[in-house]
């Protein structure tokens, strides 16, 4: 039986202050938007006029007004699983049954996460089939569409149990210890699955094929060259089939290492503005962008295993949500949310990380290119393809955002000095 203690008003506290923040950082930039959002930018010209503006304004509307209705629901399902007592129930029968300790936290984890996963399926449907087929990005079908959903919970499935079982399993021989031993397991999982995903998992979904502009892929590796990196596979993905929206990404490690560009970015965009976009993603290479963000993670699942060790061992925790016993995975999957909810707090230290990392990243590619002018170009286009919100709060930048909003980042790269160098050679934006 759950018992309101301290320790269960402090948890729905800061369960219920976080999704209030989250859903109060939605509402007013939204409200800013519709205050703001009818002016359209000078540094974007003729990329947009008033309907597009109008596109914009109504499709960030929708997408956001969708997306607070969803957080909203899947937030009361899983606060109501543990103040109910459900996840209590469920403890008390897969303990009843005397199944094997990783087969019942499996389970423990997966039913309510299915549940979870169903009711989110509508949502996700909607925004596909109504709010991104009426704004002319939906290029799926309803079979493709479920064939991705399927895939995708399969390969989460497998990933989590596989995570899951292993932790469960370093609990049961090392109980003083096993957090350390599960710090290096999840670190191992991490780095094979960065080395594998562009062999084996992307192409659970996407097709991938050499970029058939020659030209192209010539410039490509002469610029990754240029600045110390050989990169032998630059593939083009056919996200067209699903979308028009347009991105292109670097993936893995080594000689997994390879080049993506969404079929639409290629359509889209001339070469110069490509090059730019890819000399954008160079820069976080040379500042070792990833690796430092790589370490960061390190550090706080460290803290985090370690943490998480202290407190699953506290009776407190499984008497305040009516578990019968002390069972790792209860513990788990509590802690798991807790932490879910005070990391937020911590968003806006992150984000605001990687957003000096865009800026960097934006300046090497303006020093590479020569000139600020074609990733200036590349960003104004992709917002107006993509119809990217214009205008949105400062502190919901502040607290969400990992790249600089769209205008500031023009305004920066426009009035860049091309000449400034750091210390260390790299490029340095500056205001003229």
């Amino acid at each position: 039986m759950i018992q309101a203690n301290p320790l269960l008003i402090a948890f729905v506290g800061i369960y219920v202050l976080q999704c209030l923040i989250d859903l109060w950082l939605e509402r007013i930039n939204l409200r800013h938007m519709e205050k703001y959002g009818d002016h359209i930018p000078e540094t974007f010209g003729s990329f947009i006029d008033a309907v597009k503006l109008s596109s914009i304004r109504s499709y960030t509307l929708a997408k956001n007004r969708l997306a607070i209705c969803q957080g909203l629901v899947g937030e009361a399902l899983l606060l109501a699983y543990l103040l109910s007592g459900f996840m209590a129930c469920l403890e008390q029968s897969l303990v009843n049954r005397g199944l094997h300790f990783a087969l019942a936290g499996c389970l423990f984890f997966l039913l309510p996460g299915l549940l979870l996963h169903a009711v989110s399926l509508p949502f996700e449907y909607y925004h596909t089939f109504v709010i991104e087929e009426r704004f002319g990005f939906n290029r799926s079908t309803v079979t493709l569409w479920a064939m991705d959903q399927l895939k995708a919970a399969l390969l989460s499935i497998s990933i989590f149990a596989c995570i899951l079982v292993s932790v469960l399993w370093l609990i049961r021989i090392s109980p003083d210890l096993w957090w350390l031993w599960a710090f290096f397991v999840v670190s191992l999982v991490q780095i094979s699955l960065t080395v594998l995903y562009p062999k084996f998992i992307a192409p659970f979904f996407n097709k991938f094929e050499p970029v058939k502009d020659e030209h192209l892929a010539v410039s490509i590796r002469e610029l990754m060259e240029s600045n110390g990196f050989r990169v032998k596979n630059i593939f083009q993905m056919n996200a067209g089939l699903r979308s028009r929206h347009t991105n292109a990404y670097f993936t893995g490690l080594g000689k997994t290492r390879q080049i993506v560009l969404f079929d639409t970015l290629i359509e889209a965009h001339p070469q110069e503005e490509i090059l730019a976009i890819l000399a954008h993603e160079v820069g976080h290479l040379r500042r070792k962008h990833i690796l430092k963000q790589l370490l960061l993670f390190e550090v706080l699942l460290f803290a985090g295993f370690y943490t998480t060790s202290l407190l699953l061992g506290w009776p407190l925790l499984y008497s305040t949500f009516g578990f019968s016993g002390a069972q790792a995975y209860a513990g788990l999957f509590v802690i798991g949310v807790f932490w879910q909810k005070a990391g937020f707090f911590l968003q806006p230290v992150f984000v605001g990380l990687s957003r000096r990392f865009e800026r960097e990243a934006d300046a090497f590619a303006a020093h590479v290119m020569e000139d600020p002018q074609p990733l200036a170009t590349a960003l104004k286009r992709t917002a107006a393809d993509n119809l990217s919100n214009l205008s949105p709060h400062p502190l919901y930048v502040w607290f969400n955002y990992s790249h600089p909003p769209l205008v500031e980042r023009i305004e920066r790269l426009l009035k860049s000095n091309l000449h400034a160098l750091n210390g260390d050679g790299s490029f340095r934006s500056t205001e003229e």
